[in-house]
């Protein structure tokens, strides 16, 4: 078994621990099962996670397997596994999953809540984790699988559940007042996806799409914004608007610098990923009544109180569904192979060095 880590404190430095086959052959216990990870994407996203990892408590889904392990840490991604070992009668060897895995060959969960189409890994230590994360979907049971898929639905799903939730949160608060949303790091998938769902809103305001000159092109063809503007053009912002920032960023200087210049005008700040972690500090000059972290496991949960389980999921997957088909037509999926291909891709995904336009997925040898 081989996992990739990374120092908590610094997590630009990693490694990969490979066990013995001594040490990787745990014994089921009643009701386990082990699963080999075929596949997973790795995005600015899974950056958040680690930066946020004290905070959110992202390191405590998956602790970091073999020897002197303090310090260590094992940043969560989306992707498929199969299942190679139960000793849990409801979930036989050749089940596949889509959920929340840890970038390593194999991983031992505790199946419960079991349905026809999904179930939660029960295991101690993830009880007390936001519930979204625990659960996982039996994909070989759903009536619209498609294989050939998988790679958007890596990519794509946990940006885009975000993306909507954005979209009806805000929704939801009139916009909170808006004339204008502000989205900073606009070329990030989460935001993409979030101005698709304005753009397909016809009561949503005008978008304001912030990115740097880099990526101005790509954001510009995407069509979905109502105007595109660099980060060194803020000044070009009409600062007479009642506006909401939405910033997928985390760089408070260019985050403040803004608010400066909407003055009154800035309505409200939504607080999402940390697509510039290496800029983010913890001053912000926006007043703590008029900003918030938006932390999409809540408002799901929310959201399932609201409408039940069945009528958050036929919302949210109608449009994931719309948001993925048309996602197709920029993204480009860049396949590699092993956990050596993700040591040798993470420092650019680090630095911010991957295209806006193309999405890393990782594929794991089929024999584990």
């Amino acid at each position: 078994m081989q996992q990739f880590q990374v120092q908590k404190n610094n997590f630009m430095t990693q490694r990969l621990v490979t066990l013995s086959p001594q040490e990787q052959l745990e014994t089921l216990a009643d009701g386990e099962i082990r699963l080999a990870v075929d596949s997973f994407s790795f995005t600015a996203n899974n950056i958040t996670y680690a930066a946020a990892g004290d905070q959110l408590g992202y390191w405590q889904f998956f602790p970091p397997a073999g020897q002197q392990t303090e310090g260590w840490g094992v940043i969560p991604v989306w992707g498929f596994a199969n299942v190679i070992e139960s000793r849990c009668d409801q979930v036989p060897v050749g089940e596949r999953l889509f959920g929340y895995f840890p970038p390593a060959t194999q991983v031992i969960m505790q199946p419960t809540h079991i349905s026809d189409q999904r179930l939660v890994d029960g295991i101690a230590h993830r009880s007390k984790l936001p519930p979204g994360y625990n659960s996982y979907s039996r994909v070989l049971h759903e009536p619209h699988y498609d294989v050939s898929a998988e790679a958007e639905r890596m990519l794509l799903w946990p940006l885009h559940i975000t993306s909507f939730c954005l979209w009806d949160a805000l929704k939801d608060k009139a916009w909170r007042g808006a004339q204008q949303v502000i989205i900073i790091s606009a070329s990030s998938k989460t935001s993409i996806g979030l101005g698709y769902a304005l753009y397909q809103d016809d009561e949503a305001p005008a978008t304001v799409a912030l990115t740097s000159a880099r990526n101005m092109a790509l954001v510009e063809r995407l069509g979905i914004y109502g105007s595109v503007v660099d980060y060194d053009q803020l000044s070009s912002i009409n600062p007479d608007l009642p506006s909401v920032i939405v910033d997928m960023s985390g760089n408070s200087a260019l985050l403040n610098a803004l608010s400066q210049h909407l003055g009154d005008n800035l309505n409200y700040c939504i607080n999402v990923g940390l697509t510039h972690w290496d800029e983010t500090k913890a001053n912000s000059d926006i007043a703590a009544d008029r900003r918030e972290f938006f932390f999409a496991p809540a408002h799901i949960q929310q959201r399932m109180k609201d409408w039940g389980p069945q009528g958050f999921a036929e919302r949210s997957q109608r449009f994931l569904h719309e948001a993925a088909t048309w996602s197709r037509e920029w993204l480009k999926v860049k396949e590699l192979q092993g956990l050596a291909g993700l040591a040798a891709v993470y420092p650019d995904v680090c630095q911010g060095r991957i295209a806006a336009d193309e999405g890393v997925v990782i594929k794991l040898a089929t024999a584990q």
